[in-house]
This record gives structure tokens, C-alpha cells and sequence, in this order.
């Protein structure tokens, strides 16, 4: 293993050789004790009732904290973040599993969970072609994997559930940790983590506070016209606007691409919330797990990442090439 590389994966040192990182940083730090501020102000001032309080308060410890999880591991290596991810999708899939009642169907998650562990040795490995193949290839194991006990009744469920559990919290996600493979991948990720967090908040704050048109009543009775449009309109403003700092004097640094790429997190984001909103329902339940903070669980808080993470990766890939394209290959099976 070459020192770069040794770099790239364990590098902490190195953490700052973007100047945007620190600036990132920054503003992540600096949203969440602007909106803790704001929770607190409201709740002070008895602007929103006990109940509207807790939740926010609850809803803003459970992201601080997950914030921690997945800022520090970026600076720390792209190893680390990678690790981070297939834990983060192990844990929201035992939730969705626990949640739709898949996880009785044992075979099915073993396969599952050894693609989440392919995908994601697929990114630290650099292998571009076993990551996008670990998707059709897991699917596949999926639908054949029960069929020798010859149980036809109930096959499309279990087939299905497993297929979107995969799809949904191993492959998207892992696309977290194939973006790790660019060059200057902290400020990308941070980029985009900082756009989900402020995306996720202004869409609950305005929901809760501002709007009175319901959108979409039966499956997210929070979400109002007036809360979709500003987060989209508040988001593309911030990632256009850090965004040009990050790509700065790449094919990306317009206005029309920026403003793309933060409405793209911004829509895919919300329609990631209102997946897992529709999954709560479909089952019966409010919140998918208690993991953090006696609030909801993983799914509740990353939800947003897992439409937008993929769309990132290759909207990025369509304006810049294929990222990590000047990085070495399969680092560790060689070969490359």
C-alpha cells in the first residue's frame, strides 16, 4: 500500500489540506447551535407547546449527536468512513427488518447483510465494477436464496422486503463511502451532509411552525407546501453557495450546476423522509426503533441520505468524471 493511499484511508493528518474543510466544520457546528438556540428561544418564550418542544429538542439532540458519527470518521479517513457506513447500514437495516417483520426470514437477511459488507469492501477496495455489480448480483441471491425450502406462499414480500432493504440502507448508502474514493472527497461529503442536516431542519421548522397547507396529509401530516418549498429554496441556497468554494474552477462551478446539485439534496432528501414516512404507516409504527437519544431510531434521523447520497454520487460523476478515477484501483485485491 502506497503512502498516498495510506493517506487517503488513515489520514487525519490531512484533514485540512482542503480549506473548505474547516469551513464546513464550521458551519455544521454553527447550524446546530443556531437551531439548539432557536428550539430553546421558543421553548423559553412558551411559542410552541411541551409536546412541539420535546420533540424538537429530541429531534435536534438525536442529529448532533449522529453528526459526530459521521463528521469525525470523514475527517479521520476514508477508512473510517467507510466503517462508519457499514455500521450505519447494518443498524437501520435490523430496524427495517424489525419493523416490517423480515428479519424472521433468516436467509433472506444473511444475504442482505453480506451485501452491505461487499458493497462497502467494494469502496474500500476501489473496485468500481464489483460496487455496481454488488446491486444486481445481491438482488439475485435474494430471490433464489429461499426458494430451496419451497415455501411459494409468501415469496414476493419476502423477496421484495429484502430487496428494498438492501437497495435502500446497504447499496445507497455505500455510496457514502465510494465518494471517499475522490481525491478531495471530507469537503464533498460534508458538503453534503451539511445541505441534508439544514434541509432536514428547515423542512421541520417550517412545517411545524410556519406552513398550514398540508402536503401530503396521510403520509407525513408534518409536511406542509410552504415547508417543502423553503427547505428547497433555503438549501440550494447554501449548497450553490458553499458549493462554489468546493468546486471551485471545475465544470461544476456555475450557478445552473450548484443550484442543481442543492435542489437535487434538497427534493431527494424530503422524498427520502416520506419513504421511511410511508414504511412507518405501512407497518403501524411511529417511529422505527429508539436508537437515539429516546427519540426515533437511525432510519428516522438518516432517512434523507439514502435518495440523496446516489444522486450526489453521480451527479458529480456526470459534470467531473467518474470520482477517484485518478486514484489507484482495487487497492487491495489487486489487479487493478
Amino acid at each position: 500500500m502506497t503512502p498516498e493511499i495510506q493517506q487517503r484511508l488513515f489520514g487525519i493528518t490531512h484533514w485540512m489540506d482542503h480549506p473548505m474543510t474547516v469551513w464546513l466544520c464550521g458551519a455544521i457546528l454553527a447550524s446546530f447551535v443556531a437551531t439548539g438556540a432557536t428550539i430553546a428561544g421558543l421553548g423559553k418564550s412558551r411559542r410552541i407547546g411541551e409536546d412541539d418542544y420535546a420533540d424538537a429538542l429530541a429531534r435536534w439532540k438525536s442529529w448532533a449527536m449522529l453528526a459526530g458519527c459521521i463528521v469525525l470518521p470523514v475527517l479521520l479517513g476514508a477508512a473510517f468512513t467507510i466503517a462508519a457506513v457499514t455500521l450505519l447500514s447494518l443498524v437501520c437495516y435490523r430496524d427495517f427488518a424489525r419493523a416490517t417483520g423480515v428479519f424472521r426470514h433468516y436467509l433472506i437477511s444473511i444475504a442482505v447483510v453480506g451485501g452491505i459488507f461487499l458493497a462497502n469492501f467494494a469502496a474500500l477496495d476501489h473496485f468500481d465494477r464489483l460496487f455496481f455489480a454488488s446491486a444486481p448480483l445481491v438482488v439475485a441471491l435474494i430471490a433464489i436464496i429461499t426458494i430451496p425450502q419451497d415455501r411459494p406462499q409468501g415469496y414476493i414480500q419476502r423477496v421484495a422486503l429484502g430487496c428494498f432493504g438492501f437497495l435502500l440502507f446497504g447499496f445507497s448508502l455505500a455510496y457514502i463511502g465510494n465518494i471517499a474514493n475522490a481525491v478531495a472527497y471530507r469537503p464533498l461529503l460534508l458538503l453534503m451532509f451539511l445541505g441534508v442536516s439544514l434541509n432536514d431542519f428547515t423542512a421541520y421548522f417550517l412545517g411545524r411552525f410556519c406552513g398550514h397547507r398540508k402536503l401530503l396529509v396521510a403520509t407525513n401530516g408534518g409536511m406542509t407546501i410552504e415547508s417543502f418549498l423553503g427547505a428547497i429554496a433555503f438549501t440550494t441556497l447554501i449548497v450553490a453557495g458553499f458549493g462554489h468554494y468546493v468546486f471551485h474552477q471545475t465544470p461544476i462551478d456555475n450557478w445552473v450546476s450548484l443550484g442543481l446539485l442543492g435542489f437535487l439534496i434538497s427534493v431527494l432528501g424530503q422524498m427520502g423522509g416520506l419513504v421511511l414516512a410511508s414504511v412507518k404507516h405501512d407497518v403501524g409504527l411511529k417511529g422505527i426503533a429508539t436508537n437515539v437519544s429516546s427519540h426515533t431510531g437511525l432510519l428516522d434521523r438518516f432517512d434523507s441520505l439514502v435518495l440523496v447520497s446516489p444522486a450526489v454520487y453521480h451527479f458529480l460523476s456526470l459534470h467531473l468524471g467518474p470520482l477517484g478515477a485518478s486514484e489507484p484501483a482495487r487497492i487491495l485485491t489487486g489487479g487493478g
